[in-house]
């Protein structure tokens, strides 16, 4: 199973190993991260902002035209933002590293 690790708002860091295709907000929330994901995945909402660490970004996906979208509700978005329901895990991804924002 890949492994990621969160960064919280505190700064704690959290490794977690977790099953592929699960998203970064189901694993988040599983591990009480404090990511609340409101709208349950749906891109009706950016309650599961998490920022990418800059040596992961370029191995995800270009975010939709919807993600983008969302991302301009959320809170201290920066070039590194994306919406955690839409990051699934894979092996790929083994290593992956996200922040959480401070609100």
């Amino acid at each position: 199973m890949p492994r990621m690790t969160f960064i919280t708002a505190a700064g704690e860091r959290r490794e977690i190993e977790a099953e592929c295709g699960l998203s970064v907000m189901e694993i988040a929330r599983r591990h009480d991260l404090g990511i609340e994901g409101v709208c349950e995945g749906s891109l009706a909402c950016a309650t599961c902002h998490v920022i990418v660490a800059d040596e992961h970004i370029g191995r995800l996906a270009v975010a939709t035209d919807e993600e983008e979208d969302m991302l301009d509700l959320a809170v201290g978005v920066c070039p590194n933002s994306r919406l955690g329901c839409q990051i699934v895990l894979s092996e790929e991804l083994d290593g992956l590293t996200v922040r959480l924002p401070e609100t």
